[in-house]
């Protein structure tokens, strides 16, 4: 039986506010958001709409997390308020629900901001307002610093960045399948260009040739680009494309007798994937993807078998509500460094980059000297059947996949 959730929710509405109205420049308080028994936290998230079935898990994620840590007590002897807005995956409600969050309801952090386009509007907002924001339902670039500094520090991000992928992918290259030329396939869309910044800030730091060529995201045909790469003779393929494009590029690379491994983005580690490719790659070559969910150890089984005691039994083993108790568990062991010490936004992020966070159902983040790259350990699969990835590599850096390889 569930032990019985007693989180205190607060839905709260998104509204204009009289500062966005006139204009104003509006001061909020590093203090805000706690007393002596409680600590408000918030985010907005899609639980209506397209992206219901991903928001509404990932929030349920959150709440059984901060529920299971209240009904032990809380941390320091405060309990965790969670206030929700539902903005519907829209940028403008997105906008909206920050400034509610932030000014009306006084919350001490954002935790598990939502959604590619609701984040790409606010980032600048966090940062104006200076508030923590801990781990974000997206990997779009602008989370990404190396290192963070002044109002940048407040952005956490845990969820792989693709531009940490795209060097994670050359890694790999290199590191696992000895490349010496690499080819790179990318959309000219956010995924794609991150991808190629990060592929190319690693290939050039490892003295390593990156041959890149372009396709639309969406792309039906894209047999020009894979004509260039393959043409230049490379020995390893990055595909650089998430779910609508990938597919296309491994049957064109197919078509056009291609025998380099390609390796792609965690995003496209699915069954759907493997079911659209399989008949082209098999026996010809092999595709690989990267990973940052582990669920094969004895640490993470545990951990699963923990969440699913606390959230809804609709939500049992359900990935989006791994994400979400992610996030909530990153923050809470921000909070719990925290412990007999005076409670501020500054002191807080101090807290959280003073040693690495470890991933319930992975590795570890370490934010420590303005690190905010995500997730930096990743496992590698391999498609293996018409609906199956196999994992072939536990979780790594890329520098332990590098270890013994020296740049030129």
């Amino acid at each position: 039986m569930k032990k019985f959730k007693k989180i205190q929710l607060v839905v709260a509405t998104a509204a204009l506010t009289l500062s966005s109205v006139l204009g104003a420049t509006v001061s909020v308080s590093a203090n805000q958001g706690f007393d002596d028994t409680s600590i408000k936290v918030g985010n907005s998230a899609a639980i209506s709409g397209a992206y219901a079935p991903v928001g509404d898990p990932f929030n349920n994620g959150i709440m059984a997390y901060f529920d299971m840590v209240n009904t032990e007590g809380g941390v320091d002897g405060r309990e965790i308020q969670f206030v929700h807005i539902d903005d519907e995956f829209d940028p403008a409600k997105g906008k909206a629900a920050l400034q509610t969050l932030v000014e009306d309801e006084e919350i001490f952090a954002l935790v598990g901001h939502f959604g590619t386009p609701v984040v790409a509007a606010t980032i600048n907002d966090i940062k104006a307002y200076g508030i923590p924001a801990v781990y974000f339902a997206t990997g779009i670039g602008q989370l990404y610093a190396n290192p963070a500094e002044g109002a940048d520090r407040v952005i956490m991000p845990v969820q792989p960045i693709y531009i940490t992928e795209g060097e994670m992918m050359v890694s790999r290259a290199v590191g696992n399948f000895d490349a010496t030329k690499i080819g790179i396939i990318y959309t000219t869309d956010d995924a794609g260009n991150d991808m190629l910044a990060g592929a190319t800030q690693k290939a050039e730091e490892l003295g390593i040739e990156l041959v890149a060529e372009q396709v639309a995201a969406g792309a039906t045909d894209v047999s020009a680009a894979v004509t260039s790469v393959l043409q230049e003779d490379v020995d390893f393929i990055i595909g650089a494309a998430i779910q609508q494009t990938f597919p296309t590029i491994v049957k064109a690379l197919a078509a056009q007798g291609n025998t380099s491994d390609v390796i792609t983005t965690y995003v496209n580690v699915d069954a759907s994937i493997a079911s659209q490719v399989w008949g082209d790659i098999e026996g010809n070559f092999e595709v690989y993807g990267n990973g940052w969910v582990d669920l094969t150890s004895e640490e993470a089984q545990t951990n699963l078998a923990l969440m699913n005691e606390w959230i809804v039994d609709d939500y049992d083993n359900n990935v989006y509500a791994m994400t979400g108790w992610i996030a909530a568990h990153f923050f809470t062991e921000g909070l719990r460094r925290m412990e007999g010490q005076e409670l501020t936004w500054d002191g807080y992020i101090d807290a959280m980059e003073s040693e690495p966070v470890k991933n319930p159902f992975g590795g570890v983040i370490d934010f420590s000297n303005g690190q905010r790259l995500g997730t930096q350990e990743m496992n590698l699969s391999r498609i293996s059947g018409e609906t199956t990835w196999e994992e072939i590599e536990p979780l790594r850096s890329s520098a332990d996949i590098l270890s013994g390889v020296s740049a030129e």
